[in-house]
C-alpha cells in the first residue's frame, strides 16, 4: 500500500495546537485546542470540503479524545462538533468538563 492510499492517521501537532487529519497523505482537516491546567479546551474542527462525508471528523475526534485520556487530561468541549461527539459518544463523560463563562473568557484572551 502506498502512502496515497494509506488508511487516514492522525497526528498531534503540539506546536500548532491541534491534532490533524491526513487522508492520501494530504491534510484533510483538523481540530484546534488550547491548554487550560489539566483541561484541554477544543475550540474549533475543520474538515476540507474535498473530504467531507466520509467520516474523518468522527475519527479525528475520536482519536484526539482518546489522546486526550492518555494524557490525563479533561475535555472541554468549546467547539459545536466536539460537543455533539461527545454527546453521541458517553465513553468521554468522564473526563468531559462544562463550558463554562470563565473558560469562554479564557479562550478569547488565548485566542486574541
Amino acid at each position: 500500500m502506498t502512502e496515497q492510499t494509506a488508511e487516514p492517521t492522525v497526528r498531534h501537532m503540539p506546536a500548532e495546537h491541534r491534532y490533524e487529519i491526513r487522508a492520501g497523505g494530504a491534510l484533510a482537516g483538523f481540530t484546534a485546542y488550547r491548554d487550560r491546567g489539566d483541561q484541554r479546551v477544543f475550540y474549533h474542527t475543520k474538515i476540507d470540503e474535498a473530504f467531507s462525508g466520509q467520516g474523518l471528523a468522527s475519527r479525528l475526534v475520536h482519536d484526539a479524545l482518546s489522546d486526550v485520556r492518555a494524557t490525563r487530561k479533561r475535555v472541554v468541549p468549546v467547539c459545536p462538533y466536539v460537543k455533539k461527539y461527545l454527546e453521541k459518544h458517553d465513553g468521554y463523560a468522564d473526563i468531559s468538563d462544562p463550558v463554562t463563562p470563565e473558560v469562554l473568557q479564557w479562550l478569547d484572551g488565548e485566542l486574541h
